[in-house]
């Protein structure tokens, strides 16, 4: 996980498999857009830069984390994508909500990788407060999207 003054978004493009083969999904929440507008881009760009095309990344959005389960399950099955990227954030407020559409979204990007052959990687982030979030979405903490599409690379060549 990110820590203070620690940026994990950094990645050896030499040690990364080519992306050019592949077919990937990115399902993007509407909810806190600012946040999530910063993890499409990290994970976007990212993609590309290991040889990923445009032509081979897909996008849908969804309105919320919560809907990021089913979202994913049907890019899988409509577009037949080699890898999701699952978007959100989550941020706490002054009630139980967060607990449970963090443990709900959590647990159905788990299922999905459990079901599918497809592997589906989570990135929500689920934050206190909208700077940390800020933090981990192209700030000072990097970018958990550009953590996301390195993992999908490598997931979508360990399964072939």
């Amino acid at each position: 996980m990110a820590t203070a003054n620690k940026n994990l978004s950094v990645y050896d493009k030499a040690t990364i498999p080519s992306a050019k083969k592949f077919r990937f999904g990115i399902v993007v929440s509407e909810w806190n857009t600012e946040i999530t507008e910063g993890l499409y881009n990290g994970a976007y760009d990212a993609l590309l830069d290991c040889g990923a095309t445009k032509e081979n990344i897909v996008r849908w959005n969804v309105p919320g984390s919560f809907e990021l389960t089913y979202g994913s399950k049907k890019m899988i099955i409509e577009q037949e994508v080699d890898a999701v990227i699952a978007i959100g954030s989550v941020i706490q407020g002054e009630t139980k909500h967060f607990d449970f559409v963090c443990s709900a979204t959590a647990q159905g990007i788990k299922d999905l990788n459990v079901l599918h052959d497809t592997p589906v990687i989570f990135c929500v982030l689920t934050d206190n407060t909208m700077q940390q979030a800020k933090e981990r979405s192209g700030g000072k903490h990097g970018n958990k999207g550009t953590e996301a599409a390195i993992a999908a690379i490598k997931m979508v060549t360990l399964g072939k």
